[in-house]
Formats: structure tokens, C-alpha cells, sequence
């Protein structure tokens, strides 16, 4: 931009200083026209679509042409320099821009004028200000001022975006021909018209009408194309193409950029509830929250339903994007008001950073994508791991020996207490499958669950720990601990009808009463599908197990939802738990769920306890059981059984430390 700005300067000075005797002919009243023409088309440019987004072609340059025709260099300067001048000031441009844009002109008819001036005599004075042979010469200036001046401003935007030059003039050239190049062209016909009555330039407004209303319509048909109707946003198209955009700008740069998918917590029910047009209403908010939240140079896109998507271009490391995603996971958890409703929502968003997980749109929005399932199963954000795609050696590998692993007995259980407050007698535990693998050591849920789901193994899995779970249980009260023990279903094992039907087959083969199993599951299990759970409920209610609803309060259920169904028990999701010794809000959230729990004669259970203080305040509040870390992390079974015999003699030691 400054040699741009130190080009101009000197072009403009040495056209003036060469030939400034030019400047005479602006008295001439078909020159006066061109001039305050010029003026006008600077003051009021058209509307054209031009490098992905709306732009402005001004009809400036056209009457600047006219001019250099009609009058020579310098009164085309001049006007077209007075032009611009005027104009920036009155959208109050910055000063730097300002000068860019003299700059630019002043190379441009320079370049024009130099042309014109060896290849013809025009202009000359008298009636006719070109012959029939000077129009190639015309039509060679008209080119040049086209592609300097637009070569210039492509040249700009290829530095600042990180782009190869040459094909983003290539682009820009063919793109600025049917608008800007056509009007151009439009230079010579005007001044014969001038040359032969001058109120017939006012004629000439009938095509550069046409060109406006066809710019226009180029927009508007743009626009459907590439953004989403309901919210405004760029649509799947506009986004990948930008993608592809900043991609092309890091492999040059060798700066990374970030993609991430969001998809929105409980729209569906948001959406089945209060109807579609609040549904759509909250998606423009929401869509107007995300864009004010990013910075100017960022991309938010809505790629359909209640799918969005964020850009953040080059420049960005990983670091930066997780920030990025934590301030608009914590903006869209902020209230949003719906007419008269105030709604509550959450997000889940996957990250994939390029070129660490890709350099080519297809697989950073796939990782992308898949990174923000990940994020569904535990809530907030994720970055793309190997490990979390499906068709990654370590998971297909996982997927082929699931089965086996199964039959083997390489399943183990883990077994984390539950303490009654304020006694710290243990009653129960909660069951948490590993699976000790031959070869690479022991494996979170977090690992195999999801392959079992996928590969339709869920069943045979969850069967295999309810089994080994009251196998166990049957093993301690034989030795005089009378416990219940929690199993965690997942969705599919939840609504799988043969559950029912096996559960009481297997509390009979280990000869165990119904109340000593306790199958939990989460709250947005239960929110999925309504109806379909409450049958589920009726079904394993019927049978006599304990139903419990775990992590409450991160979901859009409420204590007046659960009265509704045959569950026993909540959970406090630990996240309120774990900053209650230090959040007031947070204490009264566990504080009235507490309250509210007992009127409707459910029992309630903390997790996440953690501190001494964090188990007496909830004494205190009259929480039935606790389980954390300050009681006990999980354990083996031999870890719990000498828990559970040391607990046999001083329960409130275990829970003074």
C-alpha cells in the first residue's frame, strides 16, 4: 500500500508538471458533465458481487476515461483524483485509504494516458474528438486502465489473504469484466455522443441501469446461493469454499487455521415443544450471538438444522482455537430470550487444527465433524484425537477383538463407593467397566463403549457387566456387606426391549433380590425421546431395580419432567458440586434440587466430592449418599472389600480425612 501511495504521488506529479496546460479545458461544458459525473459515480457506486462477498463498482472510472478522451490526462486525473477525494471523505475512510485509492487512480490513468498519448493524437481540439483509426487506440488505453487498476487492488488482497498473486489477478480480471470492464467500454460511444448533442449522455444511463439492475440481480441470486435464508449466514458452499480459501493461505503462509462443527444441546426438544417458528427465532439469535462473538476476520456459517460452523483463519493455533470455542460455548449458554420465553441451550463443539489434522477441506471438516461427536459424549469441546476416528487402525483393530475380549472375560470392574451422609456408611457402589487389554494395557469406557455401540455389541457388552456386577455383589453379602450396586446403561442398551426380559434372568442365577441392582441413566437419555423412555421406565420399574437419572442438571429436564416417571434416585452432576464450597449459585442450585427432591420422595446422590467441606455442607443440606474421591476412588474388588472391612469399624474415619 505505500508504494502504491508513493507511485501515485509521483505519477500525479509528473503528469501535471508535463502537461499542465490541460487543466484549461475544464471550462469546456462537455467536460464539466464528464467531471461532476465522476463525482456523482464515486458519491453512489454500484452493487456487484465480486471474491465470494458483495462489492462496489463505481462508474467513476467510466467518466475518468471519458475525460481522458474528451479533455487528455490531466483533467481526467484531476476530476477522477477531486472525485474519490470527496467521496472518502464523506464515508469518513481512513487516511491511509484514502491515500491507497489516489494512489491507485493516479497509476492507472497514468498508465492509460501513456498509451493513449503514443498510439494516438487524442485528444485534439474541434468538433470530433477521435477518428475512426484512433479507436484501437482507445480500446488498448481502455484495457491498460482496467488491468492496472484492477491488477493493484487483486495484488493488495493476494498479500493480506496469503494467496498466490498471479491467480487471484487472473480471477479478479475475468470476475471485474462483465461490471467495471463493461462500463470501460462504454468511454468512447459516450464522447461521440457528447461530440454530437450533449443531452444525449443522459441516454447513456439507460445501460449503466442495466449493468446496476443486473449487478443487482447477480447479488441477490449469489446471496441464495451461498447463505442460509433464515439466518443470513454463509451456507455449507460459501463455508467450504472459504475453508479451501485458508487452506491454500497457510500451505504459502505456513500459518495453521481451525475448523469447527457446533451442533446445539436440545434444540430438538426446544424445537418439538414450543413449535418451529420459536425454534427458527432462537436460531437467528443464536446465529447473531455466534457472529458477535467472533472477530471480524472469522467465519460463522449455519450448515443446516441446528449445525453451525466456525472459520478461523490463518494465524490461529491450537491454544487459540480452544479459547475460541470455551467464550462461545460460554455465550450460548447465556439466556436467550424467545418472545415471551426464555430458553437455555448449550453446544458441543469439535476442533480439527490444519495442518495438524488435515490439509484439504474434505478431512479437516470430517475430523472436525467427528471431534464434535466426541464432544457430545462429554460435553463442551473437543480437539480431533486419532483415536476418536472410527476407521483408524487402533479403532478398527479394537472393533475386530471387542467380541473376543468379551468372551474371554478381559472386561474387569471397577467399584467406586457410595456413602450415606453424614454417617459415611457405605450402602452401595457404582460399577465402572475397563478392559484389560493383552497388549495395551488398561482401557477407559471412553475407548470401547462407543465401538460396541457402533458395531451393534452394546447388548452383549452391557449384559456381560450387569452380569459380572451381581456376580460380585452376591460374592460380598455372602460375606456379610449387604450393597447395591449402579450399572451405567447406554442409550441403545436403555431402549433395547430385551433388557427387561434379561434382568431378571440373571438376578435369578445369582439368587439376588431386584433392589440390590441400580441401572442409571443420564438425563439427556431421557430427554432423547420422551415417550419411548417413560415406556422403558414402566418396564424395568415393573421388574424392581432401582432407577436412577445421572449427571442432573446439565440437561433440559426438570424435577417437575421426573415426577412423571418410576425413577428412584438423582444425581448431582458434579460440576456443581465441586465448586459449591466457593460458588453461591452453585450451592443453591444443589441446595433447592435437594429440597425439591425429597418433596417428590426421590433420594439424592452427590458426585464429584472431593473435600471434607464439600461432604459436611451437604450433610448439612440433607443429601441422602456422596461418592468421590474424598470417600474413594475406584477400586478393584479386593481394594473395596478392605474398604468396606475397615469401614465396618470406624465409618467416620473414612470420611474425616
Amino acid at each position: 500500500m505505500a508504494a502504491v501511495i508513493v507511485l501515485g504521488t509521483i505519477a500525479a506529479a509528473a503528469v501535471l508538471a508535463v502537461g499542465g496546460h490541460g487543466l484549461e479545458r475544464l471550462d469546456e461544458p462537455e467536460i464539466l458533465v464528464f467531471a461532476l459525473c465522476a463525482l456523482l459515480g464515486e458519491l453512489a457506486p454500484l452493487k456487484v458481487y465480486s471474491r465470494g462477498s458483495e462489492g462496489e463498482a463505481t462508474t467513476s472510472t467510466l467518466f475518468a476515461m471519458t475525460l481522458l478522451i474528451a479533455g487528455g490526462i490531466e483533467v481526467a486525473l484531476v476530476a477522477l483524483l477531486v472525485a474519490n477525494l470527496v467521496a472518502d471523505v464523506v464515508r469518513r475512510k481512513p487516511a491511509y485509504k484514502i491515500a491507497f485509492n489516489m494512489g491507485q487512480y493516479a497509476i492507472s490513468v497514468a498508465a492509460a494516458g501513456l498509451v493513449l498519448g503514443l498510439l494516438s493524437d487524442v485528444p485534439r481540439p474541434g468538433p470530433f474528438h477521435f477518428a475512426a483509426g484512433e479507436v484501437p487506440a482507445i480500446l488498448a488505453a481502455v484495457l491498460v486502465f482496467f488491468f492496472v487498476n484492477t491488477a493493484i487492488v487483486a495484488a493488495v488482497l493476494a498479500i493480506v489473504q496469503r494467496v498466490g498473486i498471479w491467480r487471484f489477478l487472473v480471477h479478479d480480471w475475468l470476475a471485474e469484466a462483465s461490471t467495471s470492464g463493461l462500463m470501460l467500454g462504454l468511454a468512447p460511444i459516450i464522447v461521440l455522443a457528447a461530440d454530437y448533442s450533449l443531452p444525449l449522455v443522459a441516454l447513456m444511463f439507460i445501460p449503466l441501469l442495466a449493468i446496476h439492475r443486473g449487478g443487482s440481480a447477480a447479488i441477490a441470486k449469489e446471496h441464495q446461493a451461498l447463505h442460509d435464508a433464515l439466518t443470513g449466514l454463509p451456507n455449507r458452499v460459501l463455508f467450504r469454499n472459504r475453508v479451501e480459501q485458508a487452506l491454500h493461505a497457510t500451505r504459502r503462509s505456513r500459518r495453521g487455521c481451525a475448523v469447527m462443527l457446533m451442533d446445539l444441546n436440545h434444540f430438538k426438544e426446544i424445537n418439538d415443544t414450543l413449535g418451529h417458528q420459536p425454534g427458527d427465532r432462537l436460531l437467528q439469535e443464536v446465529a447473531t450471538r455466534l457472529s458477535g462473538a467472533l472477530r471480524a476476520g472469522d467465519t460463522v456459517a449455519r450448515l443446516g438444522g441446528d449445525e453451525f460452523a466456525v472459520l478461523l483463519p490463518g494465524g490461529t493455533d491450537r491454544d487459540s482455537a480452544v479459547t475460541v470455542a470455551e467464550h462461545l460455548l460460554a455465550r450460548l449458554r447465556e439466556p436467550f430470550l424467545v418472545d415471551t420465553t426464555t430458553l437455555q441451550i448449550g453446544g458441543s463443539i469439535g476442533i480439527a487444527h490444519s495442518p495438524e489434522h488435515g490439509t484439504d477441506v474434505e478431512t479437516l471438516m470430517q475430523r472436525a465433524d467427528i471431534a464434535m461427536y466426541a464432544a457430545k459424549a462429554t460435553g463442551g469441546y473437543a480437539v480431533f484425537d486419532p483415536s476418536q476416528d472410527h476407521h483408524s487402525p487402533r479403532r478398527l483393530a479394537l472393533a475386530a477383538e471387542l467380541p473376543g475380549a468379551i468372551e474371554r472375560g478381559e472386561l474387569r470392574l471397577a467399584y467406586q463407593p457410595k456413602a450415606e451422609l453424614p454417617s459415611g456408611r457405605i450402602v452401595g457402589v457404582e460399577a465402572l467397566a475397563r478392559w484389560e487389554h493383552p497388549e495395551l494395557g488398561t482401557l477407559d469406557p471412553a475407548e470401547f463403549v462407543p465401538i460396541a455401540e457402533q458395531t451393534g455389541l452394546i447388548i452383549a457388552l452391557t449384559s456381560a457387566v450387569v452380569d459380572a456386577a451381581l456376580e460380585r455383589v452376591a460374592a460380598w453379602r455372602t460375606l456379610g456387606h449387604d450393597l447395591s450396586i449402579a450399572v451405567n446403561l447406554s442409550a441403545r442398551s436403555f431402549l433395547d426391549a430385551r433388557l427387561a426380559d434379561e434382568i431378571p434372568q440373571l438376578l435369578a442365577a445369582h439368587d439376588l433380590p431386584a433392589e440390590c441392582l441400580e441401572l442409571e441413566i443420564t438425563e439427556s437419555m431421557l430427554m432423547h425421546d420422551p415417550q419411548r423412555a417413560a415406556e422403558t421406565l414402566e418396564r424395568l420399574a415393573a421388574i424392581g431395580v432401582g432407577l436412577s437419572v445421572d449427571d442432573f442438571g446439565t440437561g433440559y429436564s426438570s424435577l417437575a419432567h421426573l415426577k412423571r416417571l418410576p425413577v428412584d434416585t438423582i444425581k448431582i452432576d458434579k460440576s456443581f458440586v465441586l465448586d459449591m464450597a466457593d460458588d453461591e449459585a452453585d450451592e443453591a442450585i444443589v441446595r433447592s434440587t435437594i429440597e425439591l427432591a425429597h418433596n417428590l420422595g426421590l433420594r439424592v446422590v452427590a458426585e464429584g466430592v472431593e473435600s471434607a467441606d464439600a461432604w459436611m455442607r451437604l450433610a448439612a443440606l440433607g443429601c441422602d449418599l456422596a461418592q468421590g474421591y474424598h470417600l474413594a476412588r475406584p477400586l478393584p474388588a479386593g481394594g473395596l472389600l478392605a474398604l468396606l472391612e475397615a469401614e465396618r469399624h470406624e465409618p467416620l474415619r473414612l470420611v474425616a480425612r
